[in-house]
Protein backbone atom coordinates (compact mmCIF):
# COMPACT_ATOMS: atom_id res chain seq x y z
CA UNK A 1 0.00 0.00 0.00
CA UNK A 2 1.26 3.22 -1.39
CA UNK A 3 -0.89 5.84 -0.34
CA UNK A 4 -3.93 5.38 2.69
CA UNK A 5 -7.03 7.74 1.96
CA UNK A 6 -8.50 8.75 5.08
CA UNK A 7 -12.09 10.05 5.87
CA UNK A 8 -12.74 13.09 8.21
CA UNK A 9 -16.18 12.77 10.02
CA UNK A 10 -16.58 9.87 12.39
CA UNK A 11 -12.54 8.94 11.97
CA UNK A 12 -10.54 12.28 12.36
CA UNK A 13 -13.10 14.53 14.01
CA UNK A 14 -15.44 13.58 16.38
CA UNK A 15 -18.04 16.14 17.43
CA UNK A 16 -17.71 18.91 20.08
CA UNK A 17 -14.21 19.58 21.10
CA UNK A 18 -15.44 19.86 24.90
CA UNK A 19 -17.35 16.85 25.19
CA UNK A 20 -17.35 14.75 21.51
CA UNK A 21 -21.00 15.27 21.43
CA UNK A 22 -22.74 16.05 18.02
CA UNK A 23 -22.12 19.61 16.98
CA UNK A 24 -25.89 20.83 16.98
CA UNK A 25 -26.76 19.15 20.43
CA UNK A 26 -27.10 22.54 22.06
CA UNK A 27 -28.01 24.27 18.89
CA UNK A 28 -31.60 25.91 19.99
CA UNK A 29 -30.39 26.57 23.68
CA UNK A 30 -26.89 28.37 22.17
CA UNK A 31 -28.29 30.23 19.53
CA UNK A 32 -32.24 29.49 19.55
CA UNK A 33 -32.87 27.58 16.32
CA UNK A 34 -33.92 23.87 16.71
CA UNK A 35 -31.94 21.87 14.71
CA UNK A 36 -34.85 19.41 13.34
CA UNK A 37 -35.80 22.80 11.76
CA UNK A 38 -32.40 23.67 10.20
CA UNK A 39 -31.69 19.98 9.07
CA UNK A 40 -35.23 20.42 7.47
CA UNK A 41 -35.21 23.35 5.99
CA UNK A 42 -31.69 23.49 5.39
CA UNK A 43 -29.75 20.23 4.88
CA UNK A 44 -32.56 18.46 3.41
CA UNK A 45 -33.33 20.31 0.28
CA UNK A 46 -30.28 21.84 -0.54
CA UNK A 47 -27.35 20.05 1.15
CA UNK A 48 -26.57 17.27 -1.65
CA UNK A 49 -26.10 20.29 -4.18
CA UNK A 50 -23.61 22.08 -1.73
CA UNK A 51 -21.60 19.71 -0.70
CA UNK A 52 -21.36 18.58 -4.54
CA UNK A 53 -20.00 22.22 -5.66
CA UNK A 54 -23.18 22.94 -6.93
CA UNK A 55 -23.90 26.29 -5.43
CA UNK A 56 -22.14 27.92 -2.34
CA UNK A 57 -23.31 27.39 1.04
CA UNK A 58 -23.67 31.02 2.80
CA UNK A 59 -26.38 32.58 -0.13
CA UNK A 60 -28.11 29.57 0.98
CA UNK A 61 -28.24 29.79 4.21
CA UNK A 62 -29.07 33.28 4.40
CA UNK A 63 -32.10 32.67 2.46
CA UNK A 64 -33.29 29.75 4.75
CA UNK A 65 -32.01 31.63 8.08
CA UNK A 66 -34.15 34.59 6.82
CA UNK A 67 -36.99 32.42 6.80
CA UNK A 68 -36.22 30.40 9.80
CA UNK A 69 -34.42 32.53 12.16
CA UNK A 70 -33.80 35.68 11.39
CA UNK A 71 -32.01 36.87 14.04
CA UNK A 72 -28.62 34.47 13.22
CA UNK A 73 -26.36 35.54 10.55
CA UNK A 74 -25.12 32.78 8.30
CA UNK A 75 -21.87 33.74 9.30
CA UNK A 76 -22.68 33.16 12.73
CA UNK A 77 -24.16 29.81 12.37
CA UNK A 78 -21.35 28.25 10.07
CA UNK A 79 -18.73 30.04 12.85
CA UNK A 80 -20.37 27.69 15.61
CA UNK A 81 -20.65 24.79 13.05
CA UNK A 82 -17.12 24.58 12.45
CA UNK A 83 -16.00 25.39 16.38
CA UNK A 84 -18.33 22.37 17.57
CA UNK A 85 -17.17 19.45 14.58
CA UNK A 86 -13.15 19.86 15.66
CA UNK A 87 -12.48 17.41 18.41
CA UNK A 88 -9.47 15.70 17.19
CA UNK A 89 -8.28 12.35 17.25
CA UNK A 90 -4.81 13.00 18.37
CA UNK A 91 -3.99 9.40 18.79
CA UNK A 92 -4.87 8.46 15.24
CA UNK A 93 -3.03 11.80 13.79
CA UNK A 94 0.09 10.39 15.93
CA UNK A 95 0.00 6.60 14.02
CA UNK A 96 -0.78 8.61 10.91
CA UNK A 97 2.78 10.90 11.45
CA UNK A 98 4.33 7.25 12.39
CA UNK A 99 2.99 5.82 8.87
CA UNK A 100 4.05 8.49 6.91
CA UNK A 101 7.25 8.92 8.41
CA UNK A 102 7.66 5.40 7.16
CA UNK A 103 6.88 6.39 3.29
CA UNK A 104 3.02 6.22 2.59
CA UNK A 105 1.34 9.22 1.34
CA UNK A 106 -1.59 10.41 3.23
CA UNK A 107 -4.34 12.54 1.67
CA UNK A 108 -7.97 13.12 3.13
CA UNK A 109 -10.89 11.47 1.06
CA UNK A 110 -14.45 13.46 2.40
CA UNK A 111 -17.17 14.98 2.28
CA UNK A 112 -16.79 18.49 2.28
CA UNK A 113 -18.37 21.88 1.12
CA UNK A 114 -15.80 24.47 0.15
CA UNK A 115 -15.64 26.59 3.79
CA UNK A 116 -15.33 23.47 6.15
CA UNK A 117 -12.65 22.04 3.99
CA UNK A 118 -10.26 25.27 4.36
CA UNK A 119 -11.57 24.85 7.88
CA UNK A 120 -10.22 21.75 8.61
CA UNK A 121 -7.15 22.16 6.19
CA UNK A 122 -5.81 25.67 7.69
CA UNK A 123 -7.84 26.51 10.78
CA UNK A 124 -7.70 22.37 12.63
CA UNK A 125 -4.48 22.22 10.53
CA UNK A 126 -4.97 19.21 8.79
CA UNK A 127 -3.21 20.29 6.00
CA UNK A 128 0.31 19.90 7.94
CA UNK A 129 -0.78 16.10 8.65
CA UNK A 130 -1.78 15.23 5.00
CA UNK A 131 -0.16 15.22 1.28
CA UNK A 132 -3.26 16.71 -0.11
CA UNK A 133 -7.37 16.49 0.11
CA UNK A 134 -9.52 15.21 -2.07
CA UNK A 135 -13.06 16.64 -1.37
CA UNK A 136 -16.11 16.39 -2.65
CA UNK A 137 -17.50 20.06 -3.55
CA UNK A 138 -13.81 20.77 -5.11
CA UNK A 139 -14.41 17.13 -7.46
CA UNK A 140 -18.01 17.63 -8.11
CA UNK A 141 -19.13 14.30 -6.77
CA UNK A 142 -19.89 12.84 -3.18
CA UNK A 143 -19.03 9.57 -1.67
CA UNK A 144 -20.21 6.68 -2.31
CA UNK A 145 -20.29 7.49 -6.04
CA UNK A 146 -17.61 5.46 -8.37
CA UNK A 147 -17.19 8.78 -9.81
CA UNK A 148 -15.29 9.70 -6.73
CA UNK A 149 -12.65 7.15 -6.37
CA UNK A 150 -12.07 7.29 -9.65
CA UNK A 151 -11.49 11.21 -9.96
CA UNK A 152 -8.82 10.71 -6.76
CA UNK A 153 -7.36 7.97 -8.42
CA UNK A 154 -6.46 9.68 -11.54
CA UNK A 155 -5.33 12.69 -9.41
CA UNK A 156 -3.04 10.29 -7.27
CA UNK A 157 -1.92 8.46 -10.76
CA UNK A 158 -1.31 5.18 -9.56
CA UNK A 159 -3.84 1.89 -9.60
CA UNK A 160 -6.60 1.74 -7.24
CA UNK A 161 -4.86 -1.68 -5.57
CA UNK A 162 -2.36 0.43 -4.11
CA UNK A 163 -4.65 2.65 -2.55
CA UNK A 164 -6.08 1.93 1.38
CA UNK A 165 -8.85 3.64 2.60
CA UNK A 166 -11.05 3.91 5.88
CA UNK A 167 -14.09 5.50 6.56
CA UNK A 168 -16.92 5.45 8.72
CA UNK A 169 -19.49 4.63 6.48
CA UNK A 170 -20.49 1.08 5.24
CA UNK A 171 -21.64 2.22 1.91
CA UNK A 172 -18.64 4.43 1.26
CA UNK A 173 -16.13 1.35 2.21
CA UNK A 174 -18.33 -0.99 -0.25
CA UNK A 175 -18.09 1.26 -2.95
CA UNK A 176 -14.30 1.78 -2.81
CA UNK A 177 -14.13 -1.74 -2.48
CA UNK A 178 -15.37 -2.21 -5.48
CA UNK A 179 -13.23 -0.07 -7.48
CA UNK A 180 -10.85 -1.26 -6.58
CA UNK A 181 -9.37 0.06 -3.23
CA UNK A 182 -7.91 -1.46 -0.11
CA UNK A 183 -10.71 -0.61 2.31
CA UNK A 184 -11.34 -1.09 6.06
CA UNK A 185 -14.47 -0.01 7.60
CA UNK A 186 -13.54 2.58 10.89
CA UNK A 187 -15.26 2.35 14.01
CA UNK A 188 -14.94 3.83 17.59
CA UNK A 189 -13.00 0.62 18.73
CA UNK A 190 -10.13 0.61 15.45
CA UNK A 191 -6.61 0.88 15.94
CA UNK A 192 -4.57 2.15 12.47
CA UNK A 193 -2.54 -0.89 12.93
CA UNK A 194 -5.09 -3.57 12.82
CA UNK A 195 -6.40 -1.62 9.03
CA UNK A 196 -2.57 -1.63 7.97
CA UNK A 197 -2.13 -5.18 9.21
CA UNK A 198 -5.20 -6.25 6.93
CA UNK A 199 -4.29 -4.13 3.87
CA UNK A 200 -0.98 -6.00 4.23
CA UNK A 201 -3.18 -9.44 4.54
CA UNK A 202 -4.75 -8.69 1.42
CA UNK A 203 -1.73 -7.69 -0.13
CA UNK A 204 -0.73 -11.20 0.60
CA UNK A 205 -3.95 -13.15 -0.57
CA UNK A 206 -3.25 -11.15 -3.68
CA UNK A 207 -0.04 -12.52 -4.60
CA UNK A 208 -0.90 -15.87 -3.94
Amino acid sequence: MKILMVDVDGVLVHGRPADGLPLFTYLERDLGLPAPLLQQEFFKPYWVGIVTGQEPIEPRLTEVLGRIAPHLSAQTLLDYWFENDSRLDRQLLDDLADLREKGTRLYLATNQEHQRAAYLRDVLGLGTHFDGMFYSAALGVRKPSADFYRLVTEAVGIEPAAIGFIDDAEENITAAGEFGWKAQHWTPASRLADAIDAFTHEDQATLL
